[in-house]
Protein backbone atom coordinates (compact mmCIF):
# COMPACT_ATOMS: atom_id res chain seq x y z
CA UNK A 1 0.00 0.00 0.00
CA UNK A 2 2.78 2.56 0.76
CA UNK A 3 4.19 1.84 -2.72
CA UNK A 4 0.89 2.92 -4.26
CA UNK A 5 1.02 6.25 -2.44
CA UNK A 6 4.59 6.89 -3.62
CA UNK A 7 3.46 6.09 -7.14
CA UNK A 8 0.92 8.92 -6.92
CA UNK A 9 3.49 11.55 -5.89
CA UNK A 10 4.55 12.39 -9.50
CA UNK A 11 0.87 12.72 -10.42
CA UNK A 12 0.26 15.08 -7.49
CA UNK A 13 3.34 17.16 -8.28
CA UNK A 14 2.31 17.40 -11.92
CA UNK A 15 -1.17 18.50 -10.92
CA UNK A 16 0.10 21.17 -8.56
CA UNK A 17 2.92 22.29 -10.86
CA UNK A 18 0.59 22.95 -13.80
CA UNK A 19 0.46 26.72 -13.67
CA UNK A 20 0.50 28.88 -16.79
CA UNK A 21 -2.12 31.56 -17.40
CA UNK A 22 -5.32 31.96 -15.46
CA UNK A 23 -7.50 31.11 -18.44
CA UNK A 24 -8.89 27.62 -18.06
CA UNK A 25 -7.76 27.25 -14.46
CA UNK A 26 -10.28 26.19 -11.89
CA UNK A 27 -10.36 24.74 -8.42
CA UNK A 28 -9.02 21.19 -8.58
CA UNK A 29 -9.89 18.42 -6.12
CA UNK A 30 -7.53 15.46 -5.65
CA UNK A 31 -8.19 12.55 -3.32
CA UNK A 32 -5.26 10.43 -2.10
CA UNK A 33 -6.38 7.59 0.17
CA UNK A 34 -8.47 9.40 2.80
CA UNK A 35 -7.08 12.90 2.24
CA UNK A 36 -8.82 15.43 0.02
CA UNK A 37 -6.59 18.17 -1.36
CA UNK A 38 -8.08 21.25 -3.03
CA UNK A 39 -5.83 23.34 -5.32
CA UNK A 40 -7.04 26.93 -5.70
CA UNK A 41 -5.70 29.10 -8.57
CA UNK A 42 -4.77 32.69 -7.71
CA UNK A 43 -6.02 35.48 -9.95
CA UNK A 44 -3.52 38.37 -10.43
CA UNK A 45 -4.40 41.69 -8.83
CA UNK A 46 -5.82 44.39 -11.07
CA UNK A 47 -3.98 47.70 -11.06
CA UNK A 48 -6.99 50.01 -10.67
CA UNK A 49 -9.93 48.41 -8.89
CA UNK A 50 -13.28 49.93 -9.85
CA UNK A 51 -14.99 48.58 -6.77
CA UNK A 52 -14.23 49.21 -3.13
CA UNK A 53 -14.95 46.21 -0.90
CA UNK A 54 -16.53 46.79 2.51
CA UNK A 55 -15.94 44.08 5.14
CA UNK A 56 -18.88 42.65 7.06
CA UNK A 57 -19.17 39.79 9.51
CA UNK A 58 -18.43 36.57 7.65
CA UNK A 59 -19.32 32.92 8.00
CA UNK A 60 -17.50 30.48 10.28
CA UNK A 61 -17.11 28.03 7.37
CA UNK A 62 -17.20 28.17 3.58
CA UNK A 63 -18.58 25.35 1.42
CA UNK A 64 -15.81 24.11 -0.87
CA UNK A 65 -18.15 23.83 -3.84
CA UNK A 66 -18.77 27.60 -3.73
CA UNK A 67 -15.09 28.53 -4.25
CA UNK A 68 -14.15 29.39 -7.84
CA UNK A 69 -10.72 31.01 -7.37
CA UNK A 70 -8.82 33.38 -5.10
CA UNK A 71 -7.14 36.79 -5.17
CA UNK A 72 -4.37 38.05 -2.93
CA UNK A 73 -5.48 41.09 -0.99
CA UNK A 74 -2.57 41.54 1.43
CA UNK A 75 0.25 39.72 3.20
CA UNK A 76 -2.10 38.14 5.72
CA UNK A 77 -5.34 37.74 3.76
CA UNK A 78 -6.72 35.94 0.73
CA UNK A 79 -10.02 36.76 -0.99
CA UNK A 80 -12.06 33.79 -2.23
CA UNK A 81 -14.18 34.43 -5.32
CA UNK A 82 -17.34 32.42 -4.61
CA UNK A 83 -20.49 31.46 -6.51
CA UNK A 84 -22.68 34.40 -7.49
CA UNK A 85 -19.63 36.69 -7.99
CA UNK A 86 -19.36 37.25 -4.26
CA UNK A 87 -16.19 37.49 -2.21
CA UNK A 88 -15.17 36.20 1.17
CA UNK A 89 -11.89 37.30 2.75
CA UNK A 90 -9.86 34.79 4.74
CA UNK A 91 -7.79 36.60 7.36
CA UNK A 92 -4.74 34.58 8.35
CA UNK A 93 -3.25 34.30 11.85
CA UNK A 94 -1.05 37.20 12.97
CA UNK A 95 2.00 35.00 13.48
CA UNK A 96 1.83 33.79 9.90
CA UNK A 97 4.85 34.78 7.81
CA UNK A 98 4.22 36.48 4.49
CA UNK A 99 3.96 33.51 2.14
CA UNK A 100 4.15 33.41 -1.63
CA UNK A 101 0.64 32.42 -2.70
CA UNK A 102 1.08 33.83 -6.24
CA UNK A 103 1.67 30.36 -7.66
CA UNK A 104 -1.58 29.16 -6.12
CA UNK A 105 -2.19 27.33 -2.88
CA UNK A 106 -3.96 24.28 -1.63
CA UNK A 107 -6.22 23.25 1.23
CA UNK A 108 -6.30 19.84 2.91
CA UNK A 109 -9.96 19.22 3.62
CA UNK A 110 -11.57 17.43 6.54
CA UNK A 111 -15.04 17.67 5.02
CA UNK A 112 -16.81 19.66 2.27
CA UNK A 113 -16.08 23.04 3.84
CA UNK A 114 -13.17 25.10 5.09
CA UNK A 115 -13.49 26.64 8.53
CA UNK A 116 -11.84 29.48 10.42
CA UNK A 117 -9.71 28.55 13.45
CA UNK A 118 -9.46 25.01 12.08
CA UNK A 119 -8.10 24.87 8.53
CA UNK A 120 -4.87 26.12 6.97
CA UNK A 121 -3.87 27.50 3.59
CA UNK A 122 -0.73 25.78 2.27
CA UNK A 123 1.65 27.57 -0.08
CA UNK A 124 3.00 25.56 -3.01
CA UNK A 125 6.47 26.44 -1.68
CA UNK A 126 5.83 24.56 1.55
CA UNK A 127 4.65 27.07 4.18
CA UNK A 128 1.21 27.18 5.73
CA UNK A 129 -1.03 29.63 7.59
CA UNK A 130 -4.12 28.99 9.69
CA UNK A 131 -7.29 30.86 8.73
CA UNK A 132 -8.19 33.15 11.64
CA UNK A 133 -11.62 34.27 10.40
CA UNK A 134 -13.71 34.98 7.33
CA UNK A 135 -15.14 38.38 6.40
CA UNK A 136 -17.95 38.86 3.87
CA UNK A 137 -17.02 41.50 1.27
CA UNK A 138 -19.77 43.77 -0.05
CA UNK A 139 -19.08 45.88 -3.19
CA UNK A 140 -19.30 49.66 -3.05
CA UNK A 141 -19.05 51.45 -6.43
CA UNK A 142 -16.47 54.21 -6.65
Amino acid sequence: MPGAVFGLIPLMLGLFAAHGGLIGQSVTRLTVQDQVILRVPVQPRTSAPRVEWIERKGPKCLPVGAIHRAMLSGDDQVDFIVAGRGRVRAELDEDCPALDFYGGFYLQLRDDRICADRDEIHSREGGSCRIHRFRQLVPKER
